[in-house]
């Protein structure tokens, strides 16, 4: 017999899911926000929290409790959309699970289960925010952080961050690799697979960083080659969106969502993160690079293009928005999934065309208060004089 809480809680789930979803009355012009979060921990099955016999759980207490699921890759594959998302238990552990809809935008609902990686790292305790890259090589590749402890510190707190890989064809099947290795940089998160050969050869976005909270000398986010995709080792790393001083980028910045490929170049949409009296603010910014040399940037619009609005602010690490999965359709849809304040994830909607436009015609960031006044004054005046005419 099943309880009438689970009733009563299935019930609830079901409504949930089936929740209709529609754009807020947001506007920039760059892209649509939505009303509801597509994941929530509310959106988790009941049968991977609760004990449903009443003769072992008689209270119907939540055994293995979610506390959070966010920072999701993305993909579509034969006309349906999915997410491997990071859940997050009670206990502090992540790990990855697929979610599974028809709309880009509302119904997604979780395979009956999580995602089980291979256990090859005896030492990783922890792991979360996978990139996904449909290769042009025929794999559908998983790049996450894997953390493990510091052993070399006796902090309880001090931990190591590796790029960690693996590849499937259909979400269900993953093969580990090697983690990818950085020879000149001591740690990687945030860690970004190309989509397509460079000069022959597999191409990364890396994050390079002295250690596992501070990126210290890295200087943003890096571009590095390897040619043999199961033992991946990077020897250089080529520096491309720079972190600069007093902007988004300031603390430190990592590649997010796979990039877009357009006729003017790779978009890529990434994080920025700045310190503030508060704590770390994080944002997302967007910027292109060449499409034949994908290391070197040639447009970057100022400033941010999402930053936390509203409910968003608020969460387990709040302030934050993150993104580390996109969807460009073939029609031209972009749905950015991204989430809030470590807590749950949203998703946006834009263009490839309107993406474009907003890269390569919004001014760059002249970097000084007086130019940015000169900047703004400049807008003014034309647009007076285009009032005036009109």
């Amino acid at each position: 017999m099943l309880h009438e809480k689970f009733i009563a809680e299935r019930e609830k789930y079901e409504r949930l899911i089936g929740l209709k979803n529609k754009k807020s009355d947001f506007y920039n012009g760059v892209f649509d926000r939505y009303v509801n979060p597509v994941l929530t921990s509310e959106h988790i099955p009941l049968f991977w929290k609760y004990d449903l016999n009443p003769e072992t759980n008689p209270y119907f207490m939540e055994r293995l409790g979610v506390n959070a699921v966010f920072n999701s890759g993305a993909i579509e594959l034969n006309g349906s959309f999915y997410l491997v998302a990071r859940v997050e238990g009670n206990d502090r552990k992540s790990f990855f699970a697929v979610a599974q809809s028809d709309s880009p935008v509302e119904g997604f609902r979780f395979w009956d289960y999580p995602v089980q990686l291979p256990d090859t790292c005896p030492e990783e305790t922890n792991v979360y925010d996978m990139r996904l890259t449909a290769h042009e090589d025929g794999y559908i590749y998983g790049v996450f952080c894997s953390e493990s402890k510091d052993r070399t510190s006796a902090d309880l707190s001090a931990a190591v961050a590796a790029a960690g890989l693996v590849r499937t064809k259909d979400l269900k099947t993953w093969e580990r690799l090697e983690n990818v290795k950085t020879l000149r940089s001591p740690q990687q998160r945030n860690v970004v697979l190309h989509p397509e050969f460079v000069e022959g050869k597999y191409a990364f976005y890396t994050r390079p960083m002295d250690d596992f909270i501070e990126t210290g000398s890295g200087g943003g986010i890096g571009f590095g080659l390897c040619g043999n995709i199961e033992n991946a080792v990077i020897d250089e790393e080529i520096m491309t969106s720079r972190r600069k001083y007093h902007t988004v980028t300031e603390a430190k910045n990592g590649a997010g969502a796979v990039p877009i490929k357009t006729e003017k170049g790779w978009v890529h949409i990434a994080h920025g993160v700045r310190n503030t009296a508060a704590g770390l603010r994080y944002v997302i910014y967007a910027f292109a690079t060449d499409l034949a040399n994908p290391a070197k940037v040639i447009a970057e619009p100022s400033g941010l293009m999402i930053a936390p609005l509203g409910e968003e602010r608020v969460g387990d690490v709040s302030n934050v928005v993150f993104t580390n999965g996109a969807v460009a359709r073939q029609n031209g849809e972009v749905y950015i999934y991204y989430a809030s304040s470590d807590t749950r994830l949203h998703v946006a909607s834009t263009t490839i065309e309107r993406l474009t436009d907003y890269v390569f015609n919004s001014p760059e960031d002249p970097l000084r208060s007086v130019l940015c006044v000169e900047q703004r004054c400049e807008l003014i005046r034309k647009n007076l004089e285009f009032l005036k005419n009109n």
